[in-house]
């Protein structure tokens, strides 16, 4: 299958042309538009089991949609709801990814999507809470985010501190811890930042260049008063 990330960090789409019998594998409704050869199922991805984890444990939704050049070569569109990058990881079944809620938009066959389990305190303290995604396998998978994706290579030995709202893959072999931006707690709280993220290498982390909660918290300074 040959792709291409088109349009950007903001709005991109990912452009996938598939030849006959190849398919890939989508969060459900990110297809923009599509060939008439291709077609698209709804499936929940690894079963009931592996549906109903993907939607109550990390707020994914229940199913996936698999698009299948059944009919002849053809091009399909993907793209994800925020205004953010989109970026292609190739994974080559050594290790596997850890992804945010929100984070998995598509995947070429090979590539499994599951939940993973965070310890104590990264589950209380962190915006991702107790479960995250896994993705393992050999192939292509798309990670979306909100902003642009900017990837950071950690040298062995090094370590990196990474605002919790601003994290959006790491591989699994990196491992991190929750602590206070600063010495104190006060300082930590009037400082903007509070918990951060301290990863250690090596390892590429992937970080989104904004953050849902203080956009949030912008909007609704913009909207009037009850």
């Amino acid at each position: 299958m040959k792709y291409k990330i088109l349009h950007g960090d903001a709005f991109p789409v990912v452009q996938c042309d598939l030849q006959h019998g190849e398919a890939i594998t989508a969060e459900s409704d990110a297809m923009v538009s599509m060939s008439a050869t291709l077609d698209v199922n709804g499936a929940m991805s690894g079963g009931l089991l592996g549906g109903l984890a993907r939607r109550f444990l990390t707020g994914e939704s229940f199913f996936v949609q698999n698009i299948v050049a059944s009919r002849g070569p053809g091009t399909v569109l993907l793209a994800h709801s925020a205004p953010g990058g989109i970026i292609d990881v190739e994974l080559d079944g050594s290790y596997c990814m850890r992804v945010q809620k929100d984070g998995f938009l598509a995947s070429t066959p090979g590539v499994q999507v599951d939940t993973a389990v965070q310890n104590l305190a990264q589950g209380f303290l962190s915006r991702e809470g107790f479960f995250v995604l896994n993705v393992s396998g050999r192939g292509t998978v798309f990670l979306s985010s909100f902003g642009a994706i900017h990837a950071i290579n950690v040298d062995p030995g090094e370590e990196l501190i990474v605002d919790n709202g601003h994290l959006v893959a790491w591989p699994d072999y990196m491992q991190y811890r929750i602590e206070k931006a600063s010495n104190g707690w006060f300082s930590s709280i009037t400082s903007g930042e509070c918990l951060v993220c301290r990863f250690r290498g090596p390892g590429v982390v992937l970080i989104q260049t904004r953050k849902p909660e203080a956009f949030r918290q912008w909007m609704q300074k913009m909207l009037p008063s009850s």
